[in-house]
C-alpha cells in the first residue's frame, strides 16, 4: 500500500512538473516574441541605443553587410552600423510579415525592409533573420537577404 501511494504521489508530481515546464516554455516563447517585436519597434523609431540594448554586450552576427561568415560585435558597433544606415536611408523601416518560434531560444522573423535610396528610388527588400535569445537578450542575429546588385 505504501509503495502504491508513493507511485501515485510520484506520478502526480511528475505531471505537475511537466505542466509547469510546458507553461515555462510557452512563457519563454511569448517573452522572446515580445522582445523581437520591441526590437522592430525600436528599429522603426530609429532608436538604435534602445535596439542595441536588446542584444547581449557581445553578440554574433551573420549579415551580408558585415562580410562573409560570423562576426562578433559589441552594442556600440551595432549602434554605429544602424546610425550609418539611417543616414543613407533616412526613412528605412521594417514591416514584419511573420514570426516563427523555433525551439526555446530561436525566433525566425520574416520581414520587408523598405525606404528611399539616395537617388530617391524606393526599395523593398525581403529579409529573414534568425534571432537566438538567451537570458532575455539577443545573442545571435543571423540575417539573410539577396544582396546581389545588378
Amino acid at each position: 500500500m505504501v509503495v502504491k501511494n508513493l507511485i501515485i504521489a510520484f506520478l502526480i508530481t511528475l505531471t505537475l512538473v511537466s505542466c509547469h515546464s510546458a507553461d515555462h516554455k510557452s512563457m519563454t516563447l511569448k517573452n522572446n516574441e515580445e522582445l523581437v517585436r520591441l526590437y522592430f519597434d525600436h528599429f522603426n523609431k530609429h532608436d538604435w541605443t534602445k535596439m542595441a540594448a536588446l542584444y547581449a554586450e557581445t553578440a554574433e552576427f551573420k549579415d551580408p553587410s558585415l562580410g562573409k561568415g560570423t562576426v562578433t560585435q559589441k552594442r556600440e558597433q551595432t549602434i554605429k552600423k544602424y546610425s550609418e544606415l539611417s543616414v543613407q536611408f533616412p526613412d528605412v523601416k521594417d514591416s514584419i510579415v511573420n514570426i516563427y518560434p523555433s525551439g526555446d531560444k530561436n525566433i525566425i522573423v520574416e520581414f520587408v525592409s523598405s525606404g528611399t535610396a539616395p537617388d530617391n528610388s524606393k526599395f523593398e527588400l525581403p529579409v529573414c533573420t534568425i534571432f537566438t535569445i538567451e537570458n532575455g537578450l539577443i545573442t545571435r542575429d543571423f540575417t539573410y537577404y539577396d544582396n546581389f546588385q545588378e
